[in-house]
């Protein structure tokens, strides 16, 4: 069963919100601490001790320290993380979008690899690798029993090394080899068009470093096709965030220059702080700036035009940052599900040449001062995910429901009410899982959700309907969830 809830990527979407969390690189740079526990430290090296001793087999010194230190971060909260030499490698090849491999977007379906989408110009993409492709086999090894992790541990490499996937090609019934030699792949965070004449969707999966040039060169894009732009959608469902100053770029983009974009307070000085929408708090120095580009080759439409932005349960962190500020300075209509509301800062902080500590250091404010941790931000029009109403959207996870999560300061017990729609919703839940498992059952390697931004997406069509005037289809069940009051 785990292994076909991740076909369905959208299903537990909340937790990669946690691996795509917005950074901030600093390097270590600190004056005084408290003193040590001595007593406590003494107790670390008499357990220490007793595992050498002890244990019924070696252990190496460096794993039982690496451990404890990995233990020891990981009990804060559920965002902050120690990095060893992979995961480092690993972390900043998401922040950056770029990584060396083949060039596809895959999912599971049936114990093998899917091809999504080969990402444009890549190595996948010239070797003729198609959408709705399986593959069987990574050089001599069978996919089946692969998790899609290890899978693309063996897709990736060194530059200029080679790697032999097995296609199994549906629509022609036929099983063939390629060849592709690994190049370094910049992924694809932005994608957009025009929907039909004056309407276009614009859709952002990801924070990263390229994220804001590519966002700036889209709606450029989209503004040559169609000038005369009426209204756009922006869509961030199952965005789980990235780097703090696209999201400032991005919002800059809509906002009026120097309007408050985001705040952040914490323990450090550098920690309590305002972004505004301005070059200043995005742009790294000797930068181009793509937004003032983007305005200058629009004539400035997209601080004026109409905006819907779409967010579900899956809409996390830099994402949460954009919707939040549109919304608190009525820029924009927010419509969707109430987003994961990871409104927590992680600066990372190189401890050596390969490894590193990610640790959370604030909290995140909208304009307005409400808090996003725990809460997210809730839509103002609610929409269902389907005409037939939310058929999965109860098994995603959000930020609440995270064992050890930071509360928000507005932890509260529950009136009985409230505990009510707690229990309808785990109820829900397993109907949910029972249906997902049985049209699974039905329909083996069917998508159980339209494409998000295809003709059959039934909240982009609601989102098109509010730009035009028409008649929205809003949701009649979805409530806001509110936080528990954490137990210790």
């Amino acid at each position: 069963m785990g292994q076909k809830l991740k076909i369905a990527g959208w299903v537990a979407i909340g937790a990669l919100a946690g691996a795509l969390t917005t950074v901030q690189l600093q390097a270590v740079a600190r004056g005084a601490v408290s003193p040590l526990p001595l007593e406590e430290l003494q107790q670390l090296a008499a357990v220490f001790g007793m595992i050498k001793t002890d244990y019924v087999e070696p252990v190496d010194d460096r794993k039982l320290i690496t451990d404890a230190i990995s233990g020891m971060v990981s009990a804060l909260d559920p965002h902050s993380q120690y990095f060893d030499a992979k995961s480092f490698r690993e972390f900043r090849e998401g922040t950056s979008g770029r990584f060396v491999g083949v060039g596809i977007e895959i999912t599971m379906e049936d114990g093998l690899v899917k091809v999504v989408s080969p990402i444009e110009d890549s190595p996948a993409f010239r070797a003729g690798l198609k959408a709705n492709d399986l593959i069987t086999k990574i050089d001599e090894t069978p996919v089946k029993g692969l998790t899609i992790n290890e899978a693309v541990r063996r897709m990736r490499g060194e530059p200029n090394t080679r790697v032999t996937l097995t296609i199994f090609r549906r629509d022609e019934n036929r099983t063939f080899p390629v060849t592709i030699t690994r190049q370094e792949i910049r992924t694809q965070s932005v994608r957009g068009r025009v929907v039909e004449p004056g309407y276009a969707w614009l859709r952002v999966s990801q924070f990263q470093e390229r994220t804001v040039e590519d966002f700036a060169r889209r709606l450029e894009a989209i503004y040559q096709e169609q000038p005369d732009l009426k209204g756009l959608v922006l869509d961030l469902r199952n965005d789980p965030g990235g780097l703090l100053d696209a999201a400032v770029a991005l919002s800059a983009a809509f906002l009026p220059e120097n309007v408050v974009v985001v705040t952040t307070n914490g323990q450090l000085p550098e920690s309590k702080a305002t972004y505004l929408a301005s070059p200043r708090y995005y742009l790294r120095r000797g930068q181009p700036d793509p937004i003032r580009r983007l305005t200058e080759a629009t004539n400035g439409i997209f601080k004026t035009i109409p905006l819907v932005v779409l967010v579900n349960e899956g809409s996390a962190s830099a994402s949460e940052i954009v919707a939040g500020a549109l919304q608190d300075h009525k820029r924009a209509t927010i419509m969707g599900n109430q987003t994961f509301g990871k409104g927590s800062v992680q600066t990372v902080r190189p401890l050596g040449p390969d490894t590193g500590l990610k640790l959370t250091t604030a909290r995140y404010y909208t304009p307005s001062g409400q808090t996003i941790q725990a809460r997210g931000i809730v839509p103002d029009i609610w929409l269902d995910e389907t005409a037939e109403g939310n058929l999965f959207a109860a098994l995603r996870t959000r930020e609440a429901d995270l064992d050890n999560r930071l509360g928000n300061g507005q932890q509260r017990e529950l009136s009985e009410a409230e505990r009510e729609a707690e229990r309808q919703r785990e109820q829900e839940r397993k109907q949910a899982r029972q249906r997902l498992e049985e049209e699974q059952r039905r329909n083996p390697g069917q998508r159980l959700l339209p494409e998000f931004g295809s003709d059959q997406d039934f909240q982009l069509q609601q989102a098109l309907n509010q730009l035009k005037g028409l008649p929205v289809i809003a949701s009649r069940t979805a409530t806001e969830r509110s936080e528990p009051k954490a137990e210790n």
